[in-house]
């Protein structure tokens, strides 16, 4: 069915003084052109990736469907080195696979350890660093990770939010973005960080009534665009070719407020984790009671809640 989507505006020769004070308050997506990106959008062929990016074993999602579920896992891990993966994920068929000719391969790049270490190109792949330039928009100390992603083509990302402000840098290839505002997360049935509705233009309505009423914004990447994802909005990533992207994280919030473990940028802030610890307290004393009490409560509490902690400020 066709979806009605509200276009996230495009704008060229922006500042950082005009993004800083203008834009970047508005907490809207935006899809920013003709910044310096350096020579990456030219430089990062297939043949150039191989050669310069080298073999070093990086860990991948290789998946047989083009929509990958991060809640059910329908993909493996594997692992590859780099120039390899570059290769294959630029081909349709593979004469080289793990579980078919025709899967599809995701990099999300990792820190050296996981656990401990964020993503960062200029450390992981550093004969590239030159070649790229980060939009200075933000000051050095908010940076948290640069990630580089690299996406076989038809593959689509599920729809998630992350915690802290991200540019999409749209090195090589093209992609569809949607974005769904933070102000309709209870329309997109949530498992954790992620939603539940894998296939956002036909989704199973008898299954996921609400998702129809979640306001739908979208646009198209090429290579050199920029889009800014505000923290806390969903996105649903699809690369329409063989492409090539770079992540990069900022701390909107104070260093304190973020999950010190949190490697990847998608752990709930601690005080917001507290929180959710508090109500799953709450609703387990609620139970204690009959039905027909606890569904009164619970009601009450979703009104305080409204009442307290919801914004007026957000449309």
């Amino acid at each position: 069915m066709a979806w009605q989507s509200i276009p996230v505006p495009r704008l060229e020769g922006v500042s950082q003084e005009q993004f800083t004070q203008q834009l970047y308050p508005q907490r809207k997506p935006l899809v920013l052109e003709g910044i310096d990106l350096g020579t990456c959008t030219s430089k990062w062929t297939v043949d150039y990736l191989s050669q310069v990016g080298g073999k070093k074993e990086v860990k991948i999602h290789v998946a047989t469907v083009a929509q990958m579920d991060f809640i059910s896992k329908n993909f493996v891990y594997r692992t590859l080195p780099f120039d390899k993966l570059v290769q294959r994920a630029a081909e349709e068929k593979h004469e080289e696979f793990f579980i078919s000719e025709d899967e599809k391969y995701y990099l999300r790049s990792l820190g050296e350890d996981p656990r401990k270490d964020v993503a960062d190109i200029r450390k992981q792949f550093p004969l590239l660093e030159g070649d790229i330039k980060f939009p200075k928009y933000f000051k050095e100390e908010q940076f948290f990770s640069s990630v580089f992603r690299i996406s076989s083509p038809g593959l689509q990302l599920w729809t998630h939010y992350d915690v802290m402000d991200n540019f999409l840098i749209q090195v090589t290839g093209k992609k569809r973005v949607v974005l769904f505002s933070p102000r309709d997360a209870q329309y997109l049935y949530l498992s954790g960080t992620k939603s539940e509705v894998l296939n956002i233009d036909n989704p199973d309505l008898a299954k996921y009534p609400l998702f129809s009423q979640a306001r739908r914004y979208e646009c198209s990447l090429k290579a050199g665009d920029v889009l800014f994802i505000p923290a806390l909005w969903f996105h649903n990533v699809i690369s329409e070719e063989f492409g090539v992207g770079v992540n990069v994280f900022w701390k909107h919030l104070p260093s304190e407020c973020y999950d010190k473990t949190d490697t990847y940028g998608n752990k709930d802030p601690t005080a917001a984790s507290r929180a959710a610890q508090i109500l799953d307290r709450a609703l387990k004393t609620l139970s204690e009671l009959p039905e027909e009490y606890r569904d009164f409560y619970a009601r009450r509490m979703v009104l305080h809640i409204q009442d307290k902690a919801y914004s007026k400020n957000f449309e």
